[in-house]
């Protein structure tokens, strides 16, 4: 069987997921159907998505197709930060050191907490009086 022309990364973050194709190309990065700059105006954001390309230096030779779901913008952008990561070290075992050594390719557990009974959130608990 022959082996794929693009390699593959999920990436997650909070309630965001993003799935990411990686493709030789010139550069174009493509979220859900829409250009990069479109779906992210804000250029922290677009910075934050786009660092394992730029750290490893492949922003311009790969195209990257994306999907991303859930979440918030900051979410969604680094969920896509995580898939891009990973789809880079599919490709390519030698960006693995380069990745883990900036902290990209650490999944960000932090999420909401559920709520308890008996309480009003997950911590907060109803006033309480002595008499």
């Amino acid at each position: 069987m022959a082996e794929p022309r693009y390699s593959y990364g999920t990436g997650k973050r909070k309630t965001a997921i993003a799935r990411v194709r990686l493709l030789a190309g010139s550069g174009s990065v493509v979220v859900n159907g829409r250009s990069f700059q479109e779906f992210f105006p804000s250029l922290a954001l677009q910075n934050v998505a786009l660092e394992p390309l730029k750290v490893t230096g492949t922003l311009s030779r790969l195209d990257a197709t994306v999907k991303v779901q859930g979440g918030g913008v900051m979410g969604q952008a680094g969920a896509l930060r995580l898939g891009i990561a990973r789809a880079l070290v599919a490709s390519d075992e030698g960006l693995r050191a380069v990745l883990r050594q900036h902290g990209l390719l650490t999944r960000d557990a932090r999420i909401k907490e559920r709520k308890k009974y008996g309480l009003k959130r997950a911590r907060k608990a109803p006033q309480y009086t002595k008499r």
